[in-house]
């Protein structure tokens, strides 16, 4: 007898898989894919390498480590390649395929790690990337090399000696530069520096050795080979050393043989992921016009030989999230953000026709296709949070390959997702979802769990991964759960999603106002029982929500802005601020402060939680200080969790104790004031 299935609890976030980065074999037999999950133990997360066969049957596991990732197939189909931090330092490895099973050979020994390859298309080297400084690169030129360790200890002395010397390089840090930190961590003086790599065994030694085809004190993106095997592609920093420099970076062509660097596009956008055209005709890249955050990315072809450009998808007006090339160069596959879904269109380079190929409700994340035009991609839906599937040529749907999360899912109740439409403040159509509380009994009325996204030009859908077990938890916990894309948000074109240009929390506000009330028309959300909260952007709408309306019960505020100005001088992302609002701070200091929650904190009466990582260099912690401290002086109520080591991910890939902590206390705090 079939065991009766339970709500969904807070640790059950241990038992979801994430299914990520799919690359189909050349014969398109198999797909390689990386199956990541949490491991409670060691409070860390395990990352190996599966196989799943196109026609169906269960997926084989290759690699154990638990650090590997990136894996693509060599052309011959003969070996996978992959980077693994098995030997701390992330190298690229060579896995044969003639046989399932086999050793794993080190490709690179990059000091300092290698961030990604691809191989060249006859498969005999592969182009990489790798962070080096001056001094690096110059004791590299002149030949010289560590000396080997002579034992086991000599080499631990060695590597314990290397790690003193790179810490007292640091201390005390030097600024010269914004931002001086990124993510969890700061700056230093390596920038990502190209390599290629001959990769047949027996090599006379001299041969075997990596090339460096750069020399720059300039990042390089991960090099894409030109089909003839004669030139990579990247994107080079404009200007490296300059402030945010990624915030505009030019794509390059460097010549495999001796290093030259030709310039393909000016300096008036941030391009991003070159790919050429298997025939070598186009280049499709992504760019960003005058590096603005609140511009729709332009999904871009050019002609490789005569430098012709034009945007395939303006008329589209949506986000591309992934693209790959037809394996006859015809069409592109592209992954497109739209309504809350992420479907799988072709576009013909030339003509810029668009069609529909996978259409469903679906969040597709990333993909890639074989030769004879099947299609593998990872998703998430509404009943699952992540496989993956695949669409072989000629076929009318995708099937699902994996099973990674079926047996969790099994055992747990999962609430179906409800879509509504209602109008914004202005007339404008607003999209969103909600989620009965699991105990729901029609007649009765039930505590609402509102989720502001962030960004701020987030596009949510009913099956947004990142929130899947978040919302299943709430709606578990007893509340009707409530989300929406209110202006501003991607995946509505252009005109939408600058719709809170210079105006965050005033145009938006009201359109989030206006789904609370269409969810109160439904009749089953109780007004005096709910709750709101956000994380990043939502965290700035949580609070500014909260200082203008009292209408909420309870407020979890999530590494959120707080104070524009002073995130401004703290952030990992200044230009955000100058962007969005068109001043910099000492220009109009007064707009920055009317658009800051800390402006309004004295009106807040909302019991107020701030949840915030130690190390979030994105929203320095800075900024829940200062709420928390004009909130609580001025009479309001309000606590705060501080979670160390962790950074802006904190909800999507902190240490997992935390994420399972950061759940606890947000449900733990609408309970105390949503159902006292």
């Amino acid at each position: 007898m079939a065991s009766e299935k339970r709500p969904i609890e807070v640790e059950d976030l241990y038992k979801i898989t994430n299914i990520e980065a799919p690359r189909v074999s050349p014969d398109g037999q198999w797909i390689a894919y990386v199956h990541r999950s949490l491991d409670k133990l060691q409070d860390s997360y395990t990352t190996n390498i599966w196989l799943a066969p196109t026609a169906g049957g269960d997926p084989i596991q290759v690699t154990r480590s638990g650090k590997d990732g990136s894996p693509i197939w060599s052309p011959d189909g003969e070996a996978l390649g992959f980077i693994s931090a098995r030997d701390e330092k992330p190298q690229v490895y060579r896995l044969p395929m003639t046989a399932f099973g086999g050793e794993a050979r080190a490709l690179t020994s990059a000091p300092n790690g290698v961030s990604g390859f691809n191989w060249s298309p006859d498969g005999s080297m592969i182009a990489y990337t790798a962070r080096m400084n001056a001094d690096e690169r110059e004791r590299e030129d002149s030949g010289e090399t560590p000396e080997p360790p002579n034992d086991k200890l000599d080499a631990k002395q060695k590597k314990e000696r290397k790690e003193h010397d790179e810490k007292q390089r640091w201390d005390p840090r030097f600024m010269w530069r914004i931002p001086y930190r990124v993510g969890t961590s700061y700056l230093d003086d390596r920038y990502d520096q190209i390599y290629v790599l001959p990769i047949a065994e027996n090599l006379p030694e001299e041969e075997a050795k990596p090339r460096r085809l750069t020399n720059l004190d300039a990042h390089y993106s991960v090099p894409e080979w030109t089909p003839d095997g004669a030139s990579l592609l990247t994107t080079r920093t404009i200007d490296p050393t300059g402030d945010e420099p990624w915030r505009k970076s030019s794509l390059y062509r460097i010549g495999v043989e001796d290093g030259s660097e030709e310039q393909l596009t000016d300096d008036s956008h941030a391009d991003f992921a070159p790919r050429p055209s298997p025939d070598g005709k186009w280049i499709i890249y992504s760019r960003v016009p005058d590096s603005s955050f609140y511009l729709v990315p332009r999904f871009s072809v050019r002609n490789a030989e005569t430098g012709e450009t034009r945007d395939l998808t303006m008329e589209l007006d949506r986000s591309i999230s992934d693209y790959v090339w037809a394996k006859d160069s015809s069409q592109v596959y592209i992954i497109v953000d739209s309504e809350g879904v992420g479907e799988v269109h072709t576009i013909n380079p030339e003509t810029g026709e668009l069609n529909k190929h996978i259409p469903g409700k679906m969040i597709a994340e990333a993909l890639d296709v074989c030769a004879e035009g099947g299609v593998a991609f990872v998703a998430s839906t509404t009943a699952n949070p992540s496989e993956l599937f695949w669409q072989g040529p000629g076929a009318d749907e995708p099937q699902q390959l994996t099973d990674a999360n079926t047996k969790f899912l099994e055992d747990v109740i999962v609430q179906e997702t409800h879509e509504i439409w209602f109008e914004g403040s202005d007339g404008t159509p607003i999209q969103g979802w909600y989620l009965y509380p699991v105990d729901y009994q029609e007649g009765q009325k039930y505590p609402l769990a509102f989720n502001v996204h962030g960004g701020p030009h987030v596009m949510w859908g009913p099956s947004s991964r990142s929130m899947w077990h978040e919302w299943q938890f709430h709606a578990a916990s007893g509340y009707a759960v409530f989300a929406c894309n209110p202006r501003g948000s991607d995946g509505y074109g252009s005109e939408f999603r600058d719709g809170i240009h210079a105006a965050w929390g005033k145009n938006d506000m009201p359109d989030l106002m206006a789904g609370i009330d269409k969810m109160l028309e439904m009749g089953f959300i109780d007004e005096q029982r709910m709750a709101i909260t956000g994380g990043s952007y939502g965290g700035f709408q949580t609070a500014w929500t909260i200082s203008h309306t009292d209408r909420f019960a309870a407020a979890v505020s999530q590494r959120g802005v707080y104070s524009l100005i002073s995130f401004y001088g703290t952030s990992d992302v200044p230009s955000l601020i100058s962007t969005e609002f068109d001043v910099e701070p000492w220009e109009n200091p007064t707009l920055l402060w009317e658009n800051s929650p800390i402006a309004y904190a004295h009106n807040i009466k909302t019991p107020l939680l701030l949840i915030h990582a130690e190390n979030d260099f994105r929203v320095p912690i800075e900024q829940a200080e200062q709420l928390f401290a004009l909130v609580r002086r001025s009479g309001g109520t309000v606590e705060m969790w501080r979670y160390p080591r962790d950074g802006h991910e904190l909800s999507r890939s902190g240490e997992p104790r935390h994420r399972v902590s950061r759940l606890s206390k947000m449900i733990e705090w609408f309970d105390k004031y949503c159902k006292a």
